[in-house]
């Protein structure tokens, strides 16, 4: 990858964190991990959950400290740049989380919640901010009178897309997408990611997209990065990854992906069940 594409590159990145019991101990949920995204590109980062791969996205977004390694955004590394600069930096990089009613104010109507980052990053005037907020709603193929409810009263489909509103307000190039359709209906699911796509194509955006499920990283993303308890076990195509997996883990992650196709989802389960037995020792 030319190094004037890269956007994001992740190097020997560790993460850890305080266990607190009878004795504090350390664990490492992230360990040696090197990733990198081109510009206008998708990077799916998938794997179970515990895997680790939440801890990266949050990671880049400056949510949590890594231990090790460096995190470059445009060559600039994020872990080792003053507060300032980063907070200056951080409206360049976005997230959008699995529970968006989580990542909205309940007690705010979705104007307030839209204006907060046009304000603190954009100073824009009061009129200049409306006009935007109408704009944001429009993009993600809402009503402009949702400006003037609250959170509760949409659905969670219509809430994940206030939330890449949230994301878009002040024009950022790379978003980090944490399982933004887990919680959804799989029609709704469709609807969002064909969103997401659709904003890429026309504001050349950037994602690190982090998943459990394989089928729908596959439909997200140019490059794929299988994660196993903190460590990247396969990486490349998301094609050729996930028509040919190289790791029984991978293969696993792809026999845990719903098919719309009962029968197929039945065969499914019988080479899961199959697998497993044979990973363990056992004849089924």
């Amino acid at each position: 990858m030319n190094d004037k594409t890269v956007l994001l590159d992740i190097q020997e990145l560790d993460v850890t964190y305080r266990r607190r019991g009878l004795r504090t101990r350390l664990h490492r949920a992230v360990s040696g991990v090197n990733l990198s995204i081109a510009r206008g590109k998708t990077l799916g980062l998938v794997g179970e959950s515990g895997s680790g791969k939440s801890t990266i996205g949050r990671a880049v977004v400056g949510l949590v400290r890594p231990a090790r390694g460096r995190i470059l955004f445009e060559g600039n590394d994020l872990a080792g740049t003053a507060k300032r600069a980063r907070r200056e930096m951080s409206s360049r990089i976005q997230m959008i989380f699995q529970d968006p009613y989580s990542s909205l104010n309940p007690t705010k109507t979705i104007e307030e919640s839209l204006r907060e980052p046009l304000e603190f990053h954009q100073r824009l005037s009061s009129v200049d901010a409306g006009a935007k907020v109408r704009g944001l709603l429009d993009h993600v193929g809402l009503p402009t009178d949702a400006a003037r409810r609250l959170p509760r009263d949409f659905s969670g489909g219509q809430r994940q897309r206030i939330a890449i509103a949230r994301a878009l307000a002040v024009d950022p190039e790379l978003i980090v997408c944490d399982e933004p359709t887990s919680a959804l209906d799989l029609s709704t699911q469709a609807t969002v990611l064909n969103l997401l796509l659709d904003l890429q194509r026309e504001l050349g955006l950037t994602y690190l997209f982090i998943s459990h499920d394989l089928a729908v990283v596959r439909h997200m993303a140019h490059d794929v990065a299988v994660l196993e308890a903190g460590r990247i076990v396969e990486s490349g195509p998301a094609d050729a990854v996930t028509a040919q997996p190289t790791q029984e883990y991978t293969q696993r992650l792809i026999m845990a992906s719903p098919v719309p196709d009962p029968i197929r989802q039945r065969e499914r389960r019988t080479e899961f069940r199959l697998l497993d037995a044979a990973s363990k020792g056992n004849t089924p």
